[in-house]
């Protein structure tokens, strides 16, 4: 008899998996900001008592521990060209130093996966649009979002533009 191997989650589970694995990202990052805390503690809490986790009988998503990783990691090893980045597609008026942190944190780690350019640009503006609803499911915010990112998407890559 041959022993089959269990599968793995499924294509779409994994595709939860990362999708959870930004919105976490986000929340680290916000967290790292304002806590001071270091990337591997935040990882640490993140990946040991968030992913999965039962708040109030709801249970809390898997993330994917590989992106939610290398979002972080991306985040604060290019921070200087994500904020550039999103300088440039902000007004002049709104550095990012003066958004809304959760906001700042969300464009950290969206730049983290345009600059990679390991996953399509559409795929990752449409993925933390989604993001900034779970944020702000009532204001304008994920409309800003979609605009900010599509323009450092273009300046990011604009191969993918046509460009």
């Amino acid at each position: 008899m041959s022993e089959t191997k269990p599968a793995g989650p499924s294509r779409e589970a994994k595709k939860q998996m990362k999708s959870a694995a930004r919105l976490y990202a986000v929340q680290a990052l916000f967290q790292m900001e304002h806590s001071g805390q270091s990337l591997d503690a935040v990882q640490a809490e993140f990946e040991n008592h968030r992913f999965g986790a039962v708040y109030d009988g709801d249970e809390m998503a898997e993330g994917d521990v590989e992106t939610f990783r290398a979002l972080l990691e991306g985040a604060l090893a290019r921070q200087a060209r994500i904020d550039q980045l999103t300088d440039a597609a902000l007004k002049e008026t709104w550095p990012i130093d003066r958004i809304d942190p959760t906001l700042r944190a969300l464009f950290r780690a969206a730049g983290a996966e345009l600059v990679t350019g390991d996953t399509p640009p559409k795929v990752v503006i449409t993925e933390f649009v989604d993001v900034a609803r779970a944020f702000f499911p009532e204001g304008r915010e994920p409309k800003f979002v979609n605009a900010v990112l599509d323009h450092m998407a273009r300046a990011a890559q604009p191969q993918a533009f046509g460009g």
